[in-house]
């Protein structure tokens, strides 16, 4: 029998911002991790500030058409992270 997923942690989420943030990694691949954990925590009981923070990440490599500027930019990224941990401080 296979187990159930286990989401990540906050501090994984929180990681994921900083990245986007400082560089260390790119849109497109927080993108694509913060998607694919959500389909495969699809049926799984997960924490709602968790679940909100990849809804977040999930798209952040959007952009108004090609070649045009993120759709969020850093400063929108700063305020989802600063949202995110009043969050993990509010919500256990």
């Amino acid at each position: 029998m296979i187990g159930q997923p286990t989401p990540p942690s906050r501090a994984d989420v929180e990681a994921r911002f900083t990245a986007i943030l400082d560089g260390s990694q790119s849109r497109d691949e927080v993108d694509r991790w913060a998607t694919q954990v959500m389909q495969s925590l699809e049926y799984a009981e997960v924490d709602e500030t968790i679940w909100w923070a990849l809804g977040m990440l999930s798209g952040i490599d959007l952009r108004h058409g090609p070649g045009e500027p993120y759709l969020h930019d850093d400063e929108q990224v700063r305020g989802w992270l600063a949202e995110f941990r009043v969050r993990c401080t509010v919500i256990s």
